[in-house]
Parts: C-alpha cells; structure tokens; sequence
C-alpha cells in the first residue's frame, strides 16, 4: 500500500513538474515574442522577423554562448513547443483557405499551373549547380535545389498582411503560384526519398502519391461543399459563438489529421476545410473567431524555428549562406517573373508577383529535415538552410516595396521593341482566351470533359476508401466476423453501389460530348448523304472508348479488392440491374448534389458581392484628378491603363469640356485636361497617382 502511495506520488510530482516546465515555456516564448516584434515594430521590420529573432535569443544555443552552465535553459521541453508550432502552421493554412476561396483558385489556376513548375524547374537547377560548385554529392546538391524552389507561404501570407497589400489583385496570383509549388513539393518529397533510398526516381511511387494527392484535392472540396456549409448554419443557429468555434476547429484538425494519415501535409488539409469554408455564410463570424487562435499559435511556430537556429553555426557559414541567398533572390524572381509573363499577365503584375516569393521557408525545413533523417545530405546543410530562410526574410518587405521603380525602370531602359513584343504576347494570350477556345463547342467540351475527370476521381477516392477500411479493419468492420475475402468483395460490391451516381453521370456525358464532336467534325458539305451515318458512328465509337476507359480504371483502382472472377461478374451483373431499375433515381441524386454545389456557390457570391460593396462604401474615397499635358496616360483607353487590376482603384467619373461621363466604358480614351474621379481606398489612390505620373 505503501509503495502505491509512493508510486503515486512520484507519478503525481512528475505531472506537476511537467506542467510547470510548460507553462514556463510557453510563458518565456509569449514573453519574448511580444518584446522582440515591439521593437521590430518601431524599426518598420516584419514581424516574422521578430519571432524568428525571438526564438534565436531564448534558445539553448545563443544561451550557451554567455553562460559556462550547461544546465541552464530558458526553454525546457523544445518538443512540446515544436508541437504547439505544428499547430500554429495549420491555424496560417486555414486562415489563408478562408480567405483564398475555390472561386479565386479557379480564376488564377491558369497562371499557377504556368508559373510555379517553370520557376521550380529553375530552382532546383540552379541549387543542383551551387551544391556541385560546393563539392558536396549529387544527393545533396539535389535536396539544396529541392529546399530552394519553393517559397514559403507563412511567411508571405504574414508580410503582405502586415504591408497591407494582401487585398490587391496581385496577392491572389501569389497565392495561387504558392499552393501549386505546396503540391508539387510533396511529389518532390515521395521522388528525394526515392533517390535517397534506393538510388533511382521511383516513378510508380510518384504516380501513385500523385494519383492519391489528386484524389484527396477533388473529393475534399466536393464532399466539403455538399456538407459543411449546411453543417456550419445549423450550428450557427444557436447563437453560440463557442459552439461554433468547436465545429470549426473540429472540421480543421479532423480534415488534417485525414491528409496527414493518407501521407500528406497536414497544412494541405487545413487549407483544403479552409478554402470549403469560405463558401458558407457564415464567413466573417469564423474568421473573427479564429483569427485571435491563429495569431497565438503563429506566434509560436515561429518561434519555434528560431528555436533550432545556432549562431555559431551561422556565422561559420556565412559565406554559402550569403551565396544561396542570392541565388535564391535572383532566381524566385526571374523565375517567377517569367512564368507569370508566360502565363500572359503585363511586367508589373508579373515583377509584384517574383518579388513576392523570393523566400524560402516551412517546407524548405522539411526537406531539410528529411534529407538529415535519411542521412543523404551534408551536415552543414541545415545551419544554412537556416540562415537562406532569415536573409530572404529580411529582404521580403523591401523587394515586394521597390517593386514598381524596378518595373518602372525597365520599361524606361529596356528596348522598345522588346517592350513592343511583351505588350503583343499579352494581348495576343487575351485575344487566345476570348478566341476560338471560348466558342460554345470549346466551352462546353471542357466543362463535360472537367465534370468527368472530377467524376471519375471521385470514384477513385470511394474505391480507395474501401481498400484503405479493408486494410485497417476498424473495431465497427470487424464486428461483423467476415473473412478477409468476404469483406474485401462486400466492401468493392458497396464502393460500385455508391459510385453509381457518378458512373451513369459520365455516360450521359460521353454520349452529348460523342454527339457534339461528330456534329463537329462531320460536315454536310463533304460527308453529303452519309453525314447522320458518320456522324452516328463518330459519337458511339466516343461513347464505346470512354465507357472502355471507365471500366479499365474502375478494374485498376478495384485491384486490392477485387474477388474472384465468378464472384466479381456476379457482382457486375447484379450492379448494372441496380443501375438499370434505379436509373432514374441514381440521376435525381447526382442532379440534387449539382444543384446543392451550385446554390452554395451563388448565394455566398451574392452574400459576399454585398458586403463588399458596403465594405467599399465605408472604406472608399473619392477624388478629382486633372491630366495634365505631362500626364504618361494621355491618349490611352482606359482598359488599357489595367488601373483597377493593379491599384484596385476605379475610374468612376470623367469631366471633359464641362460634360460629365458616369462610368465611362474601357473603350473611353483618356485625353488632355479631362478631370478624372477616382474611387477607392487612401493607400490605393496613392498608387493611383503614381501610376498616372501625377505625383
């Protein structure tokens, strides 16, 4: 009895001594976070910088500098603090997933998908070739063009917060560009670990991480859209603002704790719930909510990374770090500049959007870490890692401010017909988006041809579903007492019934899309009086290849389910009269998922379209602006001038001879001493000026 009181009591002290080491913790941390970004604050740095800088000085390396004890730490359990820093990682990725909705992902997708591989292609040859110019090994110098070709997104996201240019249109790129480099750095991941473990690039592994990461993008968004914005107004109907923080929270760590056990980033998932969540309506109360949560656990994440910083280290080498860092600046923004030219938007959009992400930061660590894990790299890679991080850092704010006067300059120094061919491309890619490619043929066969695609991965996740629970046999499966055989062909025959809706949707597609392809391609005036015969033939061979390619990948996702043949064609048979008595019930349930997407869509348009009016109304200025004869603008429409897409600053009103123009048309030319009214915010009106040359 004796020794149970003991045993307890020692059980009892240490749980005491544990929770006052963390509170000391994570009172050290707080403490030295608001001092440090205070006085960061004063000196106009950002207050990223600060944290950073934070962690640096409360951590056991600066400390063991001064002080000969080896026992002194300010921080005591680093692991717990790494723990709350994971939080704070996937708090930044929800809060940027509520404020970049779906609908702004569709909108810059063309441009990400350009920009962000060129400029990581470039990346990684550039760090390849300064790894090899520092004698380290082939595996090395790979992970250094790995870790330098991706931008970080904490620290972007913060900076352009606190410069108060996160609402410009020129974010919403940036932001685009950052989630695309985010996947193809986890493809990066499953290819490094490859190469490091077996020494060739593992292809399969890539195509299959890249087919899972695929599936997880499309099925979290529509099963989100279907579910969580009704699931958040029927809490919201309580009137309870924790009630509703706890759902909130409770959607954000249940959707990354699913990314994370499928093998990818939590902070994926979290922008994934995230960027669901913005469609509710219920919007503005979450992000009030969660934005004093986040701003606390942001906090810590960074000072976390401080945490791991050794001076000693840096300063050993400082050389590299200082080389790196250049190479990173120069080349995120050649590159990126580049890419987003490519991708057909004008200089100064494109230079906003290089110097932006010209930084390395969270999953650079990771790939860090994993190379120090796998034991590939060289042991001063991290140290430097490090360091690139905080030069880059510190450099942000200034390259994103003198943006403009580079662009300016460049124009002004440039030759003109180099000048002459970029305005050409750009207005050419326009012209190609409002061409051909926008006709009511094209726009129909890519909606068809995107519903399917989203269709199909939306059977691969229910399929893969089922073989992931036929894998992990949960305690409510097992209760059953099937055999493994059994359970695995009672879960393919459920995952078929449940993928119905989709199937039959992708059938009546093949068959318009076969339809408008052979009226398409078979013309009266040659084929004569075989046109409906050829035409007949065109869209069954499209129905009849596309049904063939279901089927295939339907039978290639099934593998690690699939029973034996005679049970697999019973099964068959039984779900294609399930289909054919239930048809028409299987297309209402499709078309009421449709609909219910559709309607979330719209009225959070329709409620989002109204509260920024009225936000504009509130925030916005009017002023008169006179064009005088030295004004760069004279003579050009005001389309042309892309005032509103580059300052977020509209021209409302024009005074010409003393007639007034409400709303002028893009087509409107500006001519010499017009008087032009100017709508929009304080900081945007003086952008405006700038651009008109005025000030």
């Amino acid at each position: 009895m004796l020794g149970q009181q003991l045993t307890l009591g020692h059980y009892y002290g240490v749980g005491v001594m544990h929770e006052v080491n963390f509170l000391q913790d994570l009172a050290v941390v707080m403490i030295a976070a608001g001092i440090v970004t205070l006085l960061f604050q004063r000196l106009k740095q950002p207050v990223v910088l600060g944290y950073i800088v934070a962690g640096i000085l409360i951590g056991p390396n600066f400390s063991a500098l001064f002080l000969e004890e080896d026992g002194f730490r300010l921080v005591h359990d680093r692991e717990t603090i790494e723990s709350l820093a994971e939080l704070g990682m996937v708090f930044l990725m929800f809060s940027l997933g509520l404020e970049f909705n779906l609908r702004k992902l569709g909108r810059v997708a063309a441009t990400a998908l350009v920009a962000a591989p060129l400029a990581i292609m470039l990346m990684v040859f550039l760090g390849y070739q300064v790894g090899q110019l520092m004698g380290w090994t082939p595996v090395s110098s790979l992970f250094l063009g790995a870790i330098i070709s991706i931008a970080s997104t904490s620290v972007i996201v913060k900076v352009l917060k606190e410069m108060k240019r996160d609402r410009e249109p020129f974010t919403e790129l940036i932001y685009g560009i950052l989630i695309v480099e985010d996947l193809l750095g986890v493809v990066m991941i499953v290819l490094l670990t490859g190469i490091a473990s077996t020494g060739d690039l593992g292809f399969q592994s890539m195509l299959i991480s890249t087919g899972k990461l695929l599936v997880f993008l499309v099925t979290v968004p529509v099963v989100g859209l279907l579910l969580i914005p009704r699931l958040l107004n029927f809490v919201a109907r309580f009137e309870s603002n924790e009630r509703l923080l706890v759902a909130v929270l409770g959607l954000c760590f249940g959707t990354a704790l699913v990314a994370a056990k499928l093998g990818f980033s939590v902070a994926l998932g979290a922008f994934l719930v995230g960027a669901v969540m913005a469609e509710s309506s219920q919007i503005h109360r979450i992000e009030s909510l969660v934005e004093p949560v986040r701003d606390l656990f942001t906090a810590v994440f960074f000072v976390a990374i401080g945490l791991l910083v050794d001076p000693v280290l840096l300063w050993k080498h400082i050389v590299p770090i200082v080389g790196v860092s250049i190479v990173v600046i120069v080349g995120q923004v050649l590159g990126n500049t580049f890419g987003t030219v490519v991708a057909g938007h004008d200089l100064r959009t494109a230079v906003r959007v290089g110097t932006g992400l010209s930084q390395i930061g969270e999953f650079s660590f990771v790939i860090a870490t994993l190379g120090l894990t796998l034991g590939v790299t060289d042991p001063s890679l991290y140290p430097i890692v490090i360091g690139v991080a905080l030069v880059t850092t510190v450099f942000t704010p200034s390259l994103i401010r003198c943006a403009d006067g580079v662009t300016d300059h460049i124009l002004r120094t440039a030759p003109k017909p180099l000048v002459g061919y970029l305005a050409l491309y750009k207005d050419w890619v326009e012209r190609f988006k409002g061409g051909q490619w926008n006709s009511l043929a094209w726009k129909l066969s890519r909606k068809w041809i995107l519903q399917m695609a989203i269709n199909m991965l939306l059977v691969a996740g229910i399929i893969l579903g089922a073989a992931y629970l036929a894998r992990l046999q949960p305690v409510w499966l097992t209760k059953w007492n099937l055999k493994l055989d059994t359970l695995r062909t009672v879960l393919w025959g459920a995952s078929l019934i449940f993928s119905l809706p989709m199937i039959i949707a992708n059938l009546r597609k093949l068959q318009a899309l076969g339809m408008l392809i052979s009226e398409a391609t078979v013309s009266h005036n040659r084929a004569g009086e075989r046109t409906q015969s050829l035409r007949a033939v065109v869209a069954n061979a499209c129905l009849i290849a596309g049904t063939t390619g279901m089927i295939l990948s339907v039978t290639l996702l099934s593998s690690a389910l699939l029973p034996p043949l005679k049970i697999m064609l019973a099964l068959m048979v039984v779900v294609a009269v399930v289909a054919w008595l239930q048809w028409r019930f299987l297309v209402r349930v499709y078309a009421r998922a449709q609909i219910a997407i559709k309607e979330t869509l719209e009225s959070h348009e329709i409620s989002q379209s109204r509260e920024v009016e009225q936000e504009l109304l509130r925030a916005a200025h009017l002023e008169r602006v006179c064009l005088n004869k030295g004004s760069a603008v004279l003579g050009q429409a005001i389309a042309v001038l892309r005032l509103r897409e580059e300052t977020g600053v509209s021209i409302v009103g024009i005074e010409r001879d003393g007639e007034r123009i409400l709303n002028p048309g893009g087509g409107e030319v500006i001519l010499e001493g017009d008087v032009v009214l100017l709508l929009g915010e304080k900081d945007q009106l003086e952008q405006a000026r700038a651009k008109l040359n005025l000030n």
